[in-house]
């Protein structure tokens, strides 16, 4: 196995090229711990704690290590055996392969939230404990987080609309932390007429005597895409033509009677970012699947599951955010320029602020839509509503927020970022993938129009944040005044506005909410309020392009991550 392992001996003080390899990326970052109070039990926490200060040091270190390697290795799609034999297969790296060993073993990330036992725990764990794994994990790795997040989006949402003969016969696998027995998933949505436009979907489902289907047609951009099971539409013969003509069907890659199913991948695609991982495009030869859920109701419930993958994407994106101001903070705190750490000089503090911001913004809403979510699944009244919103305005906002932050961290760095010997280039990379995945920014953001139109999600929204803040000793100034607005704006876009407003009505939907979260959140941990003030001084508040401001940043935002090794 190759792995890069930096040569470097253990920092000193200031260093020319600083470096953060071996640094635990949970010491480092004792917010989280902070936050955990908030969103969890305390005895679950008592119990993840040692976990994820195990995998704090695994994403700073072992796991860095593999990801390098993983990413410079990527995936090679064979078609035959070394026989001779016409057999498709798709060789991984062994840094991958541990990788996956990690992920779906030792931490069980595609399992947590579905049954017991898993890391010893006695019942399946709440969605904001899946997150708080997931946020450590992918500051190492971004590319295998996909199919994690699809392997379990895939069981829940067989779980909720799946015949029962379907779930009693995959989700043992699905759920499983045995390596040999376990199986993965995927969805194949794309095609190359049907991205975004669900209703163009062209892919064919004939009626099999046995009550399969028989799936025809070709899907053009399929991640994870040696998958044991996968998630596709089709549009059944005879089906009327528009999005109620889509209907959704599980397609295994070996049937149960041990055959190898009729589809082929053609190629694998070659990615700026994501690279341990496979996509791939395939075509379908009459493969046998099982329609999920009620004829021509396709999309409605495979949304369950893309909704459940963007917010994975959100959390995501927040934790490369993290790692990104990690690395920026342990570089100023240890670059010596002009005669000095770099961290003291005015207008870097105010870059590493600004990053900061952007980076707590997220966290904040991937814990408070996990809330959501929780209280979702146990059938609370509303629950359902506010994560609605919630979940697009993440994806949205904080997966575009992602490549600022990322490529800002670059810069810290200097000209040692834009080489792919520290992880700032792989970073800026990945963060670009969020803002596609699942559904483009304008696509995302009329979602959250969709949302507030149909679902009474900006009602519930609406209430959610004034409950927070009615819980908040001391809300920012102007706080509840830049809210109103913003629901005033996002009512407009919502109407005679229309939807050319809609990435700016859920960018304002998202600084108000985030930012109220914050400060609500200033209980647990005072740095949060100030947060929240400068989310509204900067990102909501009116400001003078032309006007001379000095803004102070204390110290306490910009903490050497360094010394918490």
């Amino acid at each position: 196995m190759t792995i890069i392992r930096p040569n470097r001996p253990a920092p000193t003080g200031a260093e020319a090229v600083p470096d953060s390899h071996g640094i635990n990326v949970f010491r480092a970052d004792p917010t989280l711990a902070a936050l955990l109070p908030l969103y969890l039990a305390r005895d679950l926490i008592a119990h993840l704690t040692p976990h994820l200060d195990r995998l704090g040091a695994l994403a700073g270190g072992r796991l860095a290590e593999l990801a390098a390697t993983a990413d410079t290795h990527p995936p090679e799609l064979l078609h035959r055996t070394r026989r001779g034999e016409d057999s498709q297969s798709i060789a991984y790296h062994p840094a991958y392969r541990e990788m996956e060993r990690l992920a779906f073993g030792e931490y069980g990330l595609a399992a947590l939230s579905h049954r017991a036992g898993v890391l010893d725990w006695p019942a399946p764990m709440p969605a904001a404990a899946k997150y708080a794994i997931t946020y450590l994990f992918v500051q190492a790795e971004f590319g295998l987080m996909c199919p994690v997040s699809m392997t379990d989006s895939l069981t829940r949402t067989l779980r909720k609309f799946g015949d029962a003969a379907l779930v009693d016969r995959y989700l043992p696998a699905l759920t499983s932390q045995d390596m040999d027995d376990l199986f993965q998933g995927a969805m194949f949505m794309t095609e190359q007429g049907a991205g975004s436009d669900i209703a163009n979907t062209a892919v064919t489902a004939a009626p099999n005597p046995d009550g399969s289907w028989a799936l025809s047609g070709d899907k053009w951009f399929c991640s994870n895409a040696d998958a044991e099971l996968a998630m596709v539409l089709a549009r059944p013969e005879g089906a009327p033509a528009g999005i109620k003509g889509v209907s959704l069907f599980l397609l295994p890659r070996v049937l149960p009677n041990g055959t190898t199913n009729r589809y082929r991948i053609v190629r694998l695609k070659e990615k700026l970012g994501t690279r341990s991982m496979a996509s791939g495009e395939i075509t379908l030869q009459g493969a046998t699947a099982w329609m999920v859920g009620e004829p021509g109701a396709g999309m409605r419930q495979m949304a369950d599951m893309v909704n459940n993958s963007r917010l994975s994407n959100g959390v995501r994106a927040a934790g490369m955010m993290r790692r990104a101001v990690t690395e920026a903070l342990f570089i100023a705190h240890r670059r010596i320029a002009f005669g000095a750490p770099i961290v003291t000089l005015p207008l870097m503090r105010r870059q590493l602020a600004k990053m900061l911001v952007r980076a707590e913004q997220a966290r904040s809403m991937v814990f408070q839509t996990a809330e959501a979510l929780r209280r979702s699944d146990a059938g609370e009244a509303g629950a359902y509503a506010l994560l609605r919103i919630l979940t697009p305005l993440l994806k949205f906002r904080a997966c575009r927020d992602a490549r600022v932050v990322t490529g800002d961290a670059m810069e810290v760095r200097g000209g040692c970022g834009y080489i792919e010997d520290f992880p700032d280039a792989r970073l800026v990379r990945d963060a670009h993938l969020g803002s596609i995945w699942e559904g483009t920014s304008n696509i995302v953001a009329l979602d959250v129009l969709r949302a507030a139109a149909r679902e009474g999600s900006l009602e519930a929204l609406e209430t959610h944040l004034a409950m927070l803040r009615t819980g908040t000793p001391a809300p920012p100034a102007q706080l509840e005044s830049a809210t109103a607005r913003a629901f005033a704006l996002a009512r407009h876009a919502g109407g005679e506005g229309g939807p050319v407003l809609a990435r700016q009505a859920a960018t304002a939907l998202y600084n108000v909410a985030s930012a109220t979260m914050m400060a609500w959140e200033g209980r647990a941990v005072p740095e949060r309020a100030l947060l929240a003030a400068m989310v509204l001084a900067h990102r909501v508040l009116p400001r003078d392009p032309l006007a001379a401001i000095d803004e102070a940043i204390p110290d306490t935002l910009l903490p050497d991550p360094g010394v918490m090794r």
